[in-house]
């Protein structure tokens, strides 16, 4: 009967019909259940519909039963090979060569196992050195051997994690800890990958558990530490903030960083804390650099992108703004940010422009007065008359000057022209460099009511005057002006 029952097994898993095969090959073990070869071919029926744990059990006891069982100890070396246990594959082979020294199939066995061994050797020196995409490219290869390697699919990902690949490390050990919760390695990595990924109070959570399972796990020690070291000294910093203890928080910040450069989320938001910092130490260059290295760590951080954008329009950085305002726009279209991206694409057209405050020295808050002190200022000292020692090239240069600053001073003490400049727009329907003025009359215009200053004629044509020191250069002595006593 036991007989019958195998051979029925053996058409069964002829056409591929293991489950089948698997029943009549169990019936037979047990009318029978000391003959190695029934257990052989069940245990080859488990290993096709993936049961390898029970095939190995089962070819274990055929070797048992028959210690000559050649292949009963190939088909335990591959069983050891799929759960990665390369010092049982090895024995299995070995004892094949002792028994079967010129078996054929021993030959290709030995391969596979020299070279899971060197995948294995390789994926653990190149992560010892911190080249986890080399370590990553090994390991896969061994698990593509050892598809059932707990161990090696727990290397893989804390490989990913290294290389902030964390869902995809997350996903691994899920589907480990769905057969295996008390797996500690399991959760350690989940927890790192929560941890690197901002859920600080779950990874913390998962830290603890694991060093309950197995209160010796070292690195479970060193990442606790470092997580909780790392999150103390961000609150700390914080504080110091809050504080207006602005030295203390740059100092505690800047040591933040420096304890796990492979926490990219937390350190970006360190960085762009302490670019907070760093602008209220009116160092905004540096502030700029920080936002930039938060953007760097996280792409998606709308908080930098719009600090940096900010600190670029108080740097006059119009174009970066502009650059930073559409990228938020893009991820988050609201009212404000088009707002933003509009007042900047406006200061830099501004910015185009001719600077009339910048070219007569004031602010964009000047009023008349201070608008008219400034242009005697200015127009003195870039009057042609001041520069007839110069070279051909100085001259035209401050004849160029001298018209900007009439230029300036015509447009912003009127009130109309000054509103529409502030806002951007065009003068009288032409760009602000089509704003056409005569100099020579403007600054005559200017002096009329108390007098022109001392030396200065306009009888020989726009930009020609005539100038004296001290009342002692001909026709101009009356007036007894000194440039050398003007206050400028």
């Amino acid at each position: 009967v036991a007989e019958t029952k195998k051979e029925e097994g053996n058409k069964l898993y002829k056409q591929k019909k293991y489950h089948e095969a698997l029943k009549q090959y169990s019936s037979a073990i047990e009318s029978c259940p000391n003959i190695p070869s029934y257990y052989g071919n069940r245990s080859a029926c488990l290993m096709m519909i993936c049961k390898y744990k029970e095939a190995l059990d089962d070819i274990q006891k055929a070797t048992k039963l028959d210690p000559s069982f050649t292949k009963g100890y190939l088909r335990e070396a591959k069983c050891h090979l799929l759960f990665g246990d390369t010092t049982s594959a090895g024995r299995c082979l070995q004892t094949v060569k002792t028994l079967d020294p010129s078996n054929t199939a021993l030959i290709q066995d030995k391969k596979t196992l020299e070279l899971l061994e060197k995948h294995v050797n390789e994926s653990k020196r190149y992560f010892d050195k911190s080249d986890y995409r080399s370590a990553l490219y090994n390991i896969k290869n061994a698990i593509s051997v050892a598809t059932q390697c707990t161990a090696f699919k727990l290397i893989k990902a804390e490989c990913l994690v290294m290389m902030s690949k964390h869902s995809e490390a997350q996903e691994i050990v899920n589907d480990i800890l769905r057969f295996d919760g008390m797996n500690a390695d399991a959760l350690y990595i989940r927890g790192m990958t929560l941890y690197y990924t901002d859920n600080v109070d779950k990874a913390f959570s998962h830290f603890q558990q694991v060093l309950v399972f197995n209160p010796d796990h070292e690195k479970a020690k060193q990442i606790y530490r470092k997580a909780k070291q790392l999150v103390s000294q961000k609150q700390e910093g914080n504080n110091a903030i809050k504080q207006n203890k602005i030295d203390d928080a740059l100092r505690i910040y800047t040591n933040a960083l420096t304890i796990d450069p492979l926490n990219s989320l937390t350190n970006a938001k360190l960085y762009f804390n302490r670019s907070i910092v760093y602008a209220k130490l009116k160092k905004l260059a540096e502030a700029i650099n920080d936002c930039s290295k938060a953007i760097e760590l996280d792409e998606s951080y709308i908080k930098a992108y719009l600090r940096r954008g900010k600190l670029s329009m108080d740097s006059e950085l119009y174009e970066e703004a502009v650059r930073d305002y559409e990228t938020v726009l893009k991820k988050e279209k609201t009212r404000e940010h088009k707002q933003l991206l509009d007042t900047a694409k406006l200061e830099l057209k501004k910015s185009k422009r001719k600077d009339y405050y910048k070219i007569l020295g004031v602010s964009k808050t000047a009023t008349d007065d201070e608008l008219k002190k400034a242009y005697k200022v200015q127009a003195l000292k870039h009057h042609p008359d001041r520069h007839t020692t110069d070279t051909d090239d100085e001259k035209k240069e401050a004849e160029r000057k001298f018209k900007e600053v009439g230029e300036a001073y015509a447009v912003l003490t009127d009130p109309k022209k000054r509103s529409r400049y502030d806002n951007g727009h065009d003068l009288d329907g032409g760009g602000m460099d089509g704003f056409d003025i005569d100099p020579n009359n403007l600054f005559q215009a200017f002096w009329s009511t108390g007098g022109a200053p001392s030396g200065f004629s306009s009888s020989q044509g726009p930009f020609h005057y005539t100038f004296s020191q001290g009342g002692n250069h001909s026709g101009a002595g009356q007036h007894g002006f000194s440039f050398n006593n003007f206050p400028f």
